[in-house]
């Protein structure tokens, strides 16, 4: 019977065991459940397509109006993008035609997931440069995989909400770089202007072999790339006269006419590679240096090569990739950077979701590579000709990329007799006004002390590598980043008592919200406003407000403030203690006054008052305020010791 029951008292034991397990399982089960559904309820939300796919957005309210601006303003950028992606190509070091593969795809999936109208997506200077850079012997098989790449690693910055990370390359950074590419490319043009043939790899090498070579100038080459860059800065100089400004009172003919002179200025490039052209067919065969033989046609849509000969050897995917090297993460950082940043600054006030832009810029590489597209992003001088044209909508997109495919389709047999001088002079007067020289005044002003990571990237680009200027930059400014943590500025002030017959207290606020400075450099500031042994009657106020942790080092530093206030029998009291904060304080001082509210400041007052007489000190007077003022040349301004 005994032997019954105990089994019997298992089985129920065992039975409850399972079923707490059952019932845990089951909940744990539900929660998982109820957490994929709500993910699955926000993913498939009204809300969430209209911010991934932002065609949903606009393209209801479609109109006439939207249709006519669109149409104008992809016409105009159509006619900008042709010649510089043939011009592009060639910085590339690449055949022109590719620069034309680049120039259609991202405005036609930009339509689709762009959020901002006035951006194109496309070949730009910078992207040139940098494939050149990474493009292993000027074979396209590794520029078309650098877009994939690209794009792939783009859309997973993007599903990671990784865009964050932008905002350690500072605006000084961004201009040292970009003005010193603008130098890099503009120097690497100069032997297509001067008719010269020879390689180099910096903007030093650039002008010495220039030098070298000044002898075998092709003359007419220079007198036609002089005479374009002449009439390019001309043409663009006519879209900002009065002349081509519509104004409400004018007359059909009169704005049909102003929008005529517009659009001559804007389509500057294709009028002026459409004349060089007929100059140089015109000419005999040998007197300008042509761009020769395009592929004529529409790119193949193919998938991305993961594999390339190079002398009757196969290089395979893994090999293509180490060779590229850090092209890989350079090239995805440079895009995004211009893109964002271009965004930005015809948001018109607007909140950029960067995210988005992140996830469109990676879709219009990879379906790039797809027809042999390189490496792209957002041009800055095509936005700005498409904004100035009056587009509404992405959609201005198609006609600039339809436009691209009917010049592959019906002209690259002529774009041979396009003269090097000329596209030469389309890429110089295009990246002259990418040089930031207007930043460096207001950055002065601001802060003087991002000069440094302005000129540090610049100059490191410049006469370096342009990649390298980037992590020079980006060292720099976590550096300055680093300092003002462990040195932050400290404010010192007075608090008078409400008779105003003398100080309170003195107020010492650190200004950082990391950790606190050091406590040579707390002390430093508090002897310059004049709180020394002389005025050890007067309390000390810190305000740790600023401050959400504090580490060991820090916390030892303090409890040697405090010994030293403690010597002296000056109070010291923390305020505004976090409890992060407070922990760290705590572990080490044992007797450490901190005041919650202005009730315990003044009782500290009080306290302190009464410790003064029975040292036999006296209560500070107003006279004290003086003093404070007087240490190492401090100011007092409002109030305030600085």
């Amino acid at each position: 019977m005994k032997e019954e029951k105990k089994l019997a008292s298992l089985g129920k034991a065992e039975e409850g065991k399972s079923g707490k397990l059952t019932m845990n399982q089951n909940s744990n089960t539900r929660s998982v459940s109820d957490i994929v559904q709500a993910r699955a309820r926000k993913f498939f939300s009204k809300k969430t397509l209209h911010q991934r796919l932002p065609i949903t957005q606009w393209l209801p309210k479609y109109n006439l109006e939207s249709l006519e601006g669109d149409m104008v303003a992809g016409l105009t950028v159509g006619l900008t993008v042709i010649p510089q992606g043939i011009a592009y190509a060639l910085v590339a070091g690449l055949t022109p035609n590719y620069g034309l593969y680049s120039a259609f795809m991202g405005c036609f999936v930009y339509m689709f997931l762009g959020s901002c109208k006035d951006i194109t997506i496309g070949p730009t200077a910078i992207m040139s440069i940098m494939t050149h850079e990474y493009s292993v012997d000027k074979n396209p098989d590794y520029a078309i995989l650098l877009c994939f790449l690209s794009g792939i690693i783009i859309f997973a910055a993007a599903v990671c909400n990784l865009g964050f990370l932008i905002t350690f390359i500072s605006k000084p950074v961004i201009a040292g770089f970009t003005s010193a590419a603008a130098i890099s490319i503009a120097s690497s043009q100069l032997k297509g202007l001067f008719g010269l043939s020879y390689q180099s790899e910096s903007v030093i090498e650039a002008f010495s072999k220039l030098f070298e070579n000044i002898g075998d100038t092709r003359w007419q080459d220079l007198t036609l790339g002089l005479c374009s860059i002449v009439v390019l800065l001309l043409m663009r100089k006519l879209k900002d006269l009065k002349i081509t400004k519509v104004q409400p009172d004018d007359s059909t003919y009169v704005r049909i006419g102003r929008k005529m002179l517009f659009l001559i200025s804007v389509g500057r490039n294709a009028i002026v590679v459409i004349v060089a052209g007929i100059i140089a067919f015109a000419a005999k065969s040998d007197t300008f240096t042509l761009t020769g033989d395009i592929e004529a046609g529409l790119p193949a849509f193919k998938a991305p090569p993961f594999s390339t000969w190079d002398n009757g050897t196969e290089i395979y995917f893994s090999e293509m990739v180490s060779n590229v090297g850090a092209g890989i993460i350079i090239i995805p950082l440079i895009s995004i950077l211009e893109s964002i940043a271009i965004a930005s600054a015809f948001a018109g006030g607007k909140t950029i979701d960067a995210t988005q832009e992140m996830y469109a810029l990676g879709m219009c590489n990879i379906l790039g590579a797809f027809v042999q597209s390189i490496p792209v992003t957002g041009s800055f001088s095509r936005t700005a000709v498409n904004s100035t044209s009056g587009v509404k909508t992405p959609a201005g997109g198609i006609v600039t990329g339809l436009l691209v495919v009917l010049a592959l389709a019906f002209l690259t047999p002529y774009f041979k007799y396009i003269p090097k001088a000329t596209l030469s002079a389309v890429i110089i007067c295009a990246v002259i006004f990418m040089v930031e020289y207007e930043t460096v005044r207001p950055i002065w002003k601001a802060r003087q002390l991002d000069q440094i990571p302005l000129w540090g990237t610049f100059l490191t680009c410049l006469f370096w590598k342009l990649e390298f200027g980037i992590l020079v930059g980006v060292g720099i400014n976590l550096a300055i980043l680093l300092y003002g943590v462990a040195r932050p500025k400290v404010n010192v002030s007075t608090v008078l008592r409400k008779d105003e017959s003398g100080p309170h207290y003195v107020l010492v606020e650190p200004r950082s919200g990391l950790f606190f400075p050091s406590v040579d450099h707390i002390r430093g500031q508090v002897t310059k406003a004049g709180v020394g042994p002389a005025e050890s009657s007067v309390m000390v106020v810190v305000d740790c407000k600023h401050f959400t942790g504090i580490d060991y080092t820090a916390t030892k530093g303090m409890k040697s403030l405090c010994q030293d206030f403690e010597r002296r029998h000056q109070p010291l009291v923390f305020t505004n203690v976090t409890p992060g904060v407070e922990r760290g304080l705590c572990s080490l001082i044992d007797d450490i006054v901190i005041a919650r509210s202005s009730d315990q400041i003044d009782a500290a007052y009080k306290s302190s008052v009464a410790s003064s007489a029975a040292n036999g000190k006296v209560e500070p007077s107003n006279d004290h305020l003086s003093r404070f003022s007087q240490g190492s040349n401090a100011t007092v301004e409002n109030g305030r010791v600085d």
